[in-house]
This record gives C-alpha cells, sequence and structure tokens, in this order.
C-alpha cells in the first residue's frame, strides 16, 4: 500500500496509540473532529499498548499510527502484527523512545512535533534568562531565608548591550531562543555547535564560535543540545571551571548534557543555575541542588504542558492529513537525522 498521489483523497485506517494521560490532554474536540475528517477509525481507535488481542486484530488493518507520549516500542514483534503499516506520525517531540532502526528498515514514515514542542521551551528559556540577569530566582530564595533584610538585598542589570548569552545547541529550541534574543536588542549571543550552518546562526544576529571561546565570555550557558553518547557530560568540571564569576547555567534540554556531580560542587562555589532537567530526574533527595539558594529547580515543565500539547497533536493531525493527499511531510525523521535529534 502506497501513500496517495498527490491530489487523491483518502481517509488511511490510523490508531491512535499513547498514554491515556496524553490521550485526554491532547485530543479536545477540535482534534477530534480533524482525525475524523482525515482517517478511517476502527476499535479501538486508541490504544496504551500493543499486545492485547483486540489490539492487535486492529493493527493488522492500520495503515497510520499516531503516537505521543507513553507509546510502547515499535519493535519487531509490534510490525510483524501491522503489515500495512506506512506512517507513524509523533504528536510530541523525541522519538527515541518508540523508534528503531526497524521502523526505518521498513520504510515506514516517521514524523514528529518536535517543532511545535520548541516553541513553549524557547519562550520558557527567555524568560529564564531574563530572570537570570536580575537574579530573580534566587533573590526570591534569598529573602526566604534572611526575611528581615531584603529589601536590602543587590539588585542586578538588565538584559541588554552588556549581556553575553551562550547558546550550545543551534537546535530547533536553540534557533528559535536565538531569534527572541534577537527581536529583544540583545546583541551578544555566541552559539556552540560543531554542526551549525554559521550562514543560519548569522542570521539570527550570533556568532558561531568554539565552547573554548564562548564559555569565559558567557554571563547565561544555556543548552540546546540533543541528549546523545557524545554528548553526555559535555559541560563537566573544567566547562563550568571556565565560566566567569557570577554565571548562570540554563539547562531546558536533557540533565544528561551535565555532570551533576561537577555541577554541585560548581554551585557550592557560587554558579547560579536554572535547571528544568537534570540527571536523574528527579534529584535524589540527597543532592546538595535541593539546598542552595542559587539553583532553581523546576520539574520538567518548560515544554508544552496541559492545553499547550494541542499544539503538538495539530501537527501530527497535518501530517496525516498531508499524507492522505500524497503532500510530503513537513517534519520527516529518518535514521539519520535521528542520530543528532533529541
Amino acid at each position: 500500500m502506497q501513500p496517495a498521489t498527490p491530489g487523491a483523497v483518502r481517509r488511511p485506517e490510523t490508531m491512535l496509540v499513547m498514554g491515556e494521560g496524553s490521550l485526554h490532554t491532547q485530543f479536545g474536540d477540535a482534534e477530534l473532529a480533524r482525525l475524523v475528517a482525515a482517517a478511517t477509525l476502527g476499535e479501538p481507535m486508541a490504544a496504551t499498548e500493543l499486545h492485547s488481542a483486540a489490539v492487535r486484530a486492529r493493527l493488522a488493518e492500520v495503515e497510520v499510527l499516531i503516537t505521543s507520549w507513553g507509546c510502547p516500542p515499535l519493535d519487531g514483534e509490534v510490525l510483524r502484527h501491522a503489515p500495512r503499516l506506512r506512517a507513524a506520525l509523533h504528536a510530541a517531540g523525541s522519538v527515541r523512545g518508540h523508534v528503531g532502526q526497524e521502523v526505518f528498515d521498513r520504510g515506514i514514515l516517521v514524523t514528529t512535533a518536535a517543532d511545535a514542542n520548541a516553541q513553549p521551551v524557547a519562550r520558557y528559556t527567555l524568560a529564564a534568562i531574563f530572570w537570570a540577569v536580575k537574579r530573580v530566582p534566587f533573590l526570591a530564595a534569598d529573602a526566604r531565608l534572611h526575611r528581615n533584610d531584603c529589601g536590602n538585598q543587590h539588585r542586578h542589570g538588565e538584559l541588554g548591550k552588556d549581556s553575553v548569552i551562550v547558546l550550545v545547541g543551534f537546535s530547533r529550541v536553540g534557533r528559535r531562543v536565538a531569534r527572541l534574543l534577537q527581536q529583544v536588542g540583545v546583541t551578544k549571543v555566541l552559539v556552540v555547535d560543531p554542526y551549525a550552518d554559521p550562514v543560519a546562526v548569522a542570521d539570527t544576529g550570533a556568532e558561531l564560535v568554539t565552547m573554548e571561546e564562548a564559555l569565559p565570555r558567557a554571563d547565561i550557558l544555556s543548552l540546546h543540545a540533543p541528549s546523545l553518547p557524545e554528548t553526555r557530560h559535555l559541560i563537566g568540571a573544567a566547562e563550568l571551571a571556565a565560566l566567569p564569576r557570577g554565571a548562570t547555567l540554563i539547562n531546558t534540554a536533557r540533565g544528561a548534557l551535565v555532570d551533576h556531580a561537577a555541577l554541585e560542587k560548581a554551585c557550592q562555589a557560587g554558579l547560579h543555575a536554572i535547571l528544568d532537567v537534570t540527571e536523574p530526574e528527579p534529584l535524589p533527595p540527597t543532592s546538595a541542588l535541593y539546598e542552595l539558594p542559587n539553583v532553581m529547580l523546576t520539574p520538567h515543565v518548560a515544554g508544552a504542558l496541559g492545553a499547550e500539547t494541542r499544539l503538538l497533536a495539530a501537527s501530527a493531525l497535518t501530517e496525516l492529513e498531508r499524507y492522505a493527499v500524497g503532500r510530503p511531510p513537513l517534519d520527516r525523521v529518518t535514521a539519520e537525522s535521528l542520530k543528532l535529534q533529541a
């Protein structure tokens, strides 16, 4: 079975596979109406697992899976029960948890909604940069410790021409953060990414440099690289030591990018940190990072949450509508591209 030729309208057999929470949060009335209009749906319409008899029977007929958080791995056993499967359209970011080489070997189209998820992460990061420059979360923590003297805390500057922002990773999020900084007038933005196109970086008003060049200049170090074997502990003791006194590390990407044993020592010595992701996640109760007033910890909230996740569902539905009429995908994932993605 092949995708439709351009212009031909079909309603491919489709099933949703995701955690129950994802289904109810991401697919409201508007999204379900689009799904019904674009696809042929059977029973069950949605599944949280791929091994029961009822789901396997439906899987045998399905041409398209719409997946999201909580989707089980599409391994060889699952694929053997899905001979007609031609597309797995992900209504979330990374597909690493459920898509492996067997999916690509079968020639199955894989798409992601990572671009839609990058928007809230980039906005959160911009807010975190503003907070960091003004020391907002750290002053708030200090105010709790010194309630009788909180009005005398030192005020810090505003984000502007003297602030140097270093972005590690010119990813979907990294590019958006660079453009947002450009829009608010920040002129000193450095990008560290060995795979980035210098012209694309320059178009955002940023400068492509090496890690060694960037770290000593960084007022803010914001991480936007994927979690890969070669990026594990990309920021370790040496990199943290290279940061100037008073710098802030922001991580909204992946916890594994940072050596947390080294991070604890650096923060105890005065480094500031805003961490939305950690390794492990959550941190163990004994972690010193919980107690430090110069560290802000949040439980992985930078990405799409609640109603925001419907943007990701809409992205997957757009891919379904394009697939049904034979148009090329907007955000295809290949075996090669996955090597550099989160």
